[in-house]
């Protein structure tokens, strides 16, 4: 019996050793458990005793673009200690299904990029949260962002996504070349001389026969869909009518606009064999080129490469253009100490980084980056502006993916004359009065 009480005893005395163990190491650098899940001890409140609140950032930006973007969020974590921004960049062509996958299954970033012209689905899914139960939260304030932006990524008049720009086309082109065409003002801007249709093929045709062995104007023939918008938009057109219920794609205006580029390639203006046009003007092969915003570093960085950069000409009648637009969105999973996290990373993301992301090109969302001086003085930032005033946004349905598919596939069939354009745009009617019907 002795025995047995000395054992229970030397028992009791190890049970209380390894009590007061473990009461001490809750006072140290670990912090103990004390029954509550690992997500609330993340960083509630940022504290000094949890740390900061940790959030995972998804983005499909690489090469230079995403040196900047790893530029803005060393800033914005070095910043602050509330909030740590960790990043995973994919590959850009399997972005949107990883992305996807993760909404659906409810596991994936606190923070991710996404185009405004793929936010539909995700909204009509009930995927993204609404961002505007955050401003106060994180104060940020829609205001501070350019209008047309904001209405891109509104549905109901709620905010899904905070954009940090707006990217489009610009007209490019190469000061030696149009010089020697006789092409050049003396402030170094194009003398496109009338501006028209007709008028642009004519200010092309110099080109090819003052300056031969080269493309007077390279066509983005394997983003066709692009400068079809750019100049189906001047002239008016739309994809889908006012209320998103039908095609408006089959008219005279969209036919015009085939006719005309079909023109450029038949004599000889342009290359329909040109699967790289974006190379070919940086190698000065081509004297002019649609290029976008986002190029203006690349080719004005070229040595030996004399380039300008002016708004893209309205030559169907108007100044209206195709435009896109990079976003941030917090899903509809993550939990509102993180999506508060997120909200001031983005924040951040568009008032401070815009000043860095302005140097890839594209224009910032952000009001007072774009008129600030040091913006300014970048190299054809005051043609950016006031080119972005007059862009036009994808048209906001949950089809629009789909629509834009058909209307890519039926582009390059008439382009390279297996369907004539007002076949072409019977068919894209068709199919895409289809898609929004079921």
């Amino acid at each position: 019996m002795a025995r047995k009480n000395r054992f229970t005893t030397m028992l009791l005395l190890m049970l209380a050793i390894v009590l007061i163990t473990a009461g001490c190491s809750s006072q140290g650098n670990s912090p103990a458990n004390s029954g509550k899940s690992a997500e609330a001890n993340s960083g509630a409140g940022g504290s000094e005793a949890s740390g900061p609140v940790e959030i995972t950032f998804w983005n499909l930006f690489g090469g230079g673009e995403g040196d900047f973007v790893d530029q803005i969020v060393d800033g914005f974590n070095g910043s602050q200690q509330e909030v740590k921004v960790k990043t995973l960049r994919l590959e850009s062509g399997e972005y949107y299904a990883k992305f996807g996958t993760a909404l659906a299954s409810g596991k994936g970033p606190d923070v991710a990029v996404a185009h405004a012209d793929r936010l539909a689905p995700f909204v009509k899914a009930g995927q993204l949260s609404a961002l505007n139960k955050l401003t106060e939260k994180s104060g940020f304030d829609f205001s501070e962002i350019t209008d047309s932006n904001v209405e891109s990524v509104s549905y109901d008049g709620n905010p899904y996504a905070v954009p940090i720009d707006t990217h489009f086309h610009m007209f490019y082109y190469n000061k030696d070349l149009l010089g020697g065409a006789g092409l050049l003002n003396e402030d170094d801007t194009p003398q496109f001389g009338e501006i028209s249709p007709e008028g642009f093929k004519q200010f092309l045709t110099e080109i090819k026969s003052k300056v031969p062995g080269v493309t007077p104007f390279s066509v983005n023939t394997p983003y066709f869909h692009e400068p079809f918008y750019n100049l189906y938009y001047q002239a008016g057109g739309s994809i889908l009518t006012d209320d998103l219920s039908q095609a408006d794609i089959n008219n005279e205006k969209a036919i015009d606009v085939l006719k005309f580029y079909l023109d450029l390639y038949d004599q000889g203006l342009s290359d329909i064999n040109d699967k790289t046009p974006w190379d070919t003007f940086h190698s000065g092969k081509s004297a002019t080129w649609f290029g976008g915003v986002w190029e203006a570093g690349w080719h004005l960085g070229e040595e030996g490469l004399n380039v300008g950069i002016t708004s893209i000409p309205p030559i169907f009648g108007s100044e209206t253009h195709w435009a896109a637009s990079h976003t941030l969105v917090i899903p509809e999973y993550v939990t509102e100490e993180k999506q508060v996290a997120a909200m001031k990373f983005m924040k951040y993301f568009t008032l401070e980084g815009g000043k860095i992301w302005a140097q890839a090109g594209h224009v910032p969302a952000a009001k007072a980056v774009t008129a600030s001086d040091e913006y300014m003085n970048l190299p054809y930032r005051e043609e950016f502006v006031a080119s972005q005033k007059t862009v036009k946004h994808a048209p906001k349905t949950d089809r629009y993916n789909a629509i834009d598919t058909v209307v890519k596939d039926v582009l390059q069939a008439v382009i390279f004359k297996t369907m004539t354009p007002e076949d072409g745009v019977k068919g894209m009617e068709k199919d895409i009065n289809e898609i929004l019907q079921n």
